[in-house]
């Protein structure tokens, strides 16, 4: 059940049109093209899908899409994400995701006005009762302000073989991956943040990566090298990316923007916008995507 969350697992990006609706063509050869490039999952609704400017008709709808180019796809494991907030309205959305489809869920937890971890715990273990499907729990405490301590996540999976894995996002998430791999039980661990801390993840047992996704190919490049045992090589393109995904991710907006950006130069997406409020990057950060797309142009073609 958990190697459905091998390898690189990007999260979508949802293209909006100049008056600001959901692009549901442009969103389809997104995810389209993704699945494509030799990915072993992708998730729909993280950060980098915006899913905090979607309202729940376009998440139905961006949902159904996904599921739909999915639906025949057994070696991709399609990773709804839910991010509601009250207990009951998850375990409703957690639902009718899995009847739509989903090979799995990823679950944000709650965190406005700063719940209790009982009550966090109370959440997860509603959502795992629910449903029958692989869910990972996502940890992004920078984001959020909620704690998962390493012993809620333990007790949760002694209780619900369905909980397949955790996306870590501390800062830096080595040490939780650590813990949680070599523990008993043991739990699976992806990693975010575009990959910036992928080395050390991957020598302390993470199983996946969970970036953004408007450059996967250099993701799987990375995989391939790794899996391989060309640890030079890993390094070596590893080290090349590092200085433009530090630079992004210095702000959740920044990558956003940047991404969608990198997607319509590609020709992916017919607009780079993204819903406001978010970040308008000023003439030197575009010069930067520039060149990036220039250093990497031969993974990159457009599309």
């Amino acid at each position: 059940m958990t190697s459905r969350f091998a390898g690189i697992v990007p999260v979508l990006a949802v293209p909006f049109t100049a008056d600001d609706a959901v692009d549901l063509d442009g969103f389809r050869a997104v995810a389209a093209h993704v699945l494509a490039t030799g990915v072993s999952a992708v998730t729909l609704f993280g950060l980098a899908s915006e899913f905090h400017k979607l309202g729940d008709d376009e998440r139905v709808q961006l949902r159904r899409v996904l599921l739909e180019l999915t639906r025949d796809r057994p070696e991709i494991t399609a990773i709804v994400s839910i991010t509601e907030h009250a207990t009951a309205r998850a375990v409703a959305v957690a639902r009718a995701a899995v009847d739509d489809g989903a090979d799995a869920l990823n679950v944000l937890p709650p965190h406005f006005l700063g719940p209790s971890a009982r009550a966090v715990e109370h959440h997860l273990d509603a959502i795992l009762d629910a449903v029958d499907v692989p869910v990972v729990v996502q940890y992004a405490p920078a984001q959020t302000g909620t704690a998962l301590a390493p012993d809620t996540m333990r007790r949760l999976r002694a209780r619900h073989p369905n909980l397949g894995a955790i996306k870590v996002e501390t800062q830096p998430p080595g040490r939780y991956v650590e813990l949680m791999v070599g523990g008993e039980p043991a739990i699976d661990c992806m990693v975010g943040y575009a990959g910036v801390q992928m080395p050390d993840a991957l020598r302390r047992g993470a199983v996946g990566i969970q970036p953004g996704c408007s450059f996967t190919e250099l993701y799987v490049e990375l995989w391939a090298r790794h899996a391989a045992g060309d640890l030079e090589g890993f390094h070596a393109l590893h080290r090349a990316m590092l200085p433009w995904i530090t630079y992004w991710m210095q702000h959740v907006e920044l990558i956003i923007q940047a991404e969608k950006t990198i997607l319509a130069a590609r020709g992916l997406i017919a607009t780079e916008r993204c819903r406001a409020p978010g970040w308008d990057l000023d003439a030197e950060e575009r010069r930067m995507i520039d060149a990036f797309l220039e250093q990497f142009e031969p993974w990159l073609a457009p599309a």
